[in-house]
């Protein structure tokens, strides 16, 4: 079965996700288009470039995300160091590092801007923080005059998962009629996570219309990463640790937010083991936990799931199996 799929950010939660994708590709399910937040896109670049379940297994279990904690070693003196980065980057690490990573894993199925992937395989979400609006890569690049064809996908995943402070912003200068009659300085505008707007973003394949020749539409499917974090204790010793512990606890906070609002009974949910968005010393054992935990889930989700079934109707139908 084809399901368009959406996958929700959540920094080094994101490795749940690769689980629950080779789960569901055991469940006879493909991809159609897909699209993610932060570290959802990350999955849904992988997938969109033609990467199975497993092979993207293999790809992030085997990655080291301290490794895209990199900054020149002249800002790792202490206190003055990070403060000076952020004075002149705008991020206490440089996102160079993880754009480089899925630029060459990308480049391995031979994709390098959108124009090597199918129009509308693949949707990004980003955060523009100069005009304050909410980006959807490729084709939102239009309205800054640039052409979303010939677009990198690794930059623009980039720019989705740039969390603010943590990670530089992605800067962008507008061209053309975009650009016109701005002054200089006001050609530029950066971008930064995706999950600042909207981290979960199931609207974009909601449609109402029906397929091509009146086929039914395709079913949109979530995959969510769930359960409260643990609170992490921070060590706050001036006032960029202490801005770092603030941006931690904003994306943990906004995560559950929304998980409590979110009640889809199309979104496969995946416990995350009370580990940290930005807790990117991961042991193994919490990788492979993580990665076990998706798997689970997307096994669990796709053997009760019907596409079109009501909600009432599935919680009788569980109820009703519990006693058998």
């Amino acid at each position: 079965m084809e399901i368009n799929a959406v996958f929700e950010g959540g920094g080094v939660k994101g490795i749940s996700l690769a689980g629950a994708v080779q789960a569901s590709e055991e469940a006879g399910i493909t991809f159609g288009r897909v699209a993610g937040t932060s570290s959802g896109s990350i999955v849904a670049s992988l997938l969109a470039a033609g990467y199975s379940g497993g092979e993207m297994s293999r790809i992030i279990r085997g990655t080291s995300f301290r490794s895209f904690l990199k900054r020149s070693p002249v800002f790792n003196t202490k206190l003055i160091g990070p403060a000076l980065r952020v004075l002149l980057k705008k991020g206490l690490y440089s996102g160079e590092a993880l754009e480089s990573w899925i630029s060459g894993v990308l480049r391995q199925k031979g994709i390098i801007s959108f124009r090597d992937l199918p129009p509308g395989k693949l949707s990004i979400i980003a955060s523009d923080i100069t005009d304050g609006r909410l980006v959807v890569l490729p084709d939102g690049l239009e309205e800054y005059g640039i052409n979303p064809e010939y677009f990198e996908v690794a930059k623009a995943v980039r720019m989705s998962c740039s969390i603010p402070y943590f990670f530089d912003p992605v800067m962008l200068r507008r061209n053309g009629k975009a650009a016109a009659g701005k002054a200089f300085a006001d050609q530029f505008v950066y971008m930064v996570d995706g999950g600042l707007l909207s981290n979960f973003p199931m609207w974009l394949f909601d449609e109402k219309e029906k397929g091509a020749l009146g086929t039914a539409k395709v079913p949109v499917v979530g995959y969510q990463m769930v359960g409260r974090t643990e609170p992490q204790a921070h060590r706050i010793t001036g006032p960029f640790s202490m801005l770092q512990a603030l941006v931690g606890t904003m994306l943990s906070a906004h995560d559950e937010r929304y998980i409590e609002q979110e009640k889809s009974v199309r979104t496969v949910k995946i416990p995350t083991l009370g580990i940290g968005t930005v807790q990117f010393e991961l042991t193994p054992e919490e990788s492979n936990a993580l990665y076990d935990s998706g798997y689970r889930a997307g096994t669990e989700f796709f053997k009760k799931w019907r596409p079109g079934q009501p909600y009432k109707q599935l919680v009788v139908n569980k109820k009703a199996s519990s006693h058998s």
